[in-house]
């Protein structure tokens, strides 16, 4: 068996947003680490219309084939990391979307987050994709990277220049992602 694939989910959407080159980030510490193969889904280029599946998830008799092929995505995750900014206290629609397209293709796998904001770094956010992703049965960990006033680690040039406290944080999640994927790993197999 190789390495668990880690996918890293780009959350915005929104013309001029920082959660691209913020994931692209997190990617580079997450392959650097050597822990994991590792993927960057950009929820912008999935596309996913609004839930128009006529079947419940939990049945996973898919009928567009834009939801067949988003299950293929995350089946291949063994944990998924959701890179995300604050949307009024939460995430955003797009990212609730994602994961309310899928039921048993999310269970049992590790959840972490990267999230960006104003003065309270995304954590609001978190705290609710922490209740989802616990209700379609991911397993969230403590560990996450939390960036207030993302505007002063984005340069001009698209690229994230990224402070002790972030690595840090970055190294920790992904060390804490790689025993739970682990553990959890038996669990689907079962």
């Amino acid at each position: 068996m190789g390495k668990p694939v880690l996918q890293i989910v780009v959350a915005s959407t929104r013309p001029g947003r920082a959660g691209r080159a913020i994931a692209e980030w997190f990617q580079g510490k997450a392959v650097a680490s050597g822990l994991f193969e590792v993927e960057l889904i950009d929820l912008a280029e999935v596309a996913l219309p609004f839930l128009d599946e006529p079947n419940h998830p939990r049945l996973k008799q898919y009928v567009n084939a834009h939801t067949k092929e988003w299950s293929a995505t995350v089946e291949r995750g063994d944990a998924y990391v959701f890179v995300t900014p604050e949307y009024n206290h939460s995430f955003n629609a797009v990212l609730k979307n994602a994961l309310d397209y899928l039921h048993h293709e999310w269970q049992h796998k590790a959840a972490g987050f990267v999230s960006y904001g104003g003065v309270s770094g995304g954590t609001r956010a978190v705290n609710s994709l922490r209740q989802v992703t616990s209700t379609l049965k991911m397993i969230p960990v403590v560990e996450a990277v939390n960036i207030p006033f993302y505007t002063q680690f984005v340069g001009e040039d698209g690229k994230v220049r990224a402070n002790d406290v972030m690595d840090s944080a970055a190294d920790a999640m992904l060390a804490e992602l790689a025993k739970l994927t682990g553990a959890l790993r038996p669990m689907r197999a079962a």
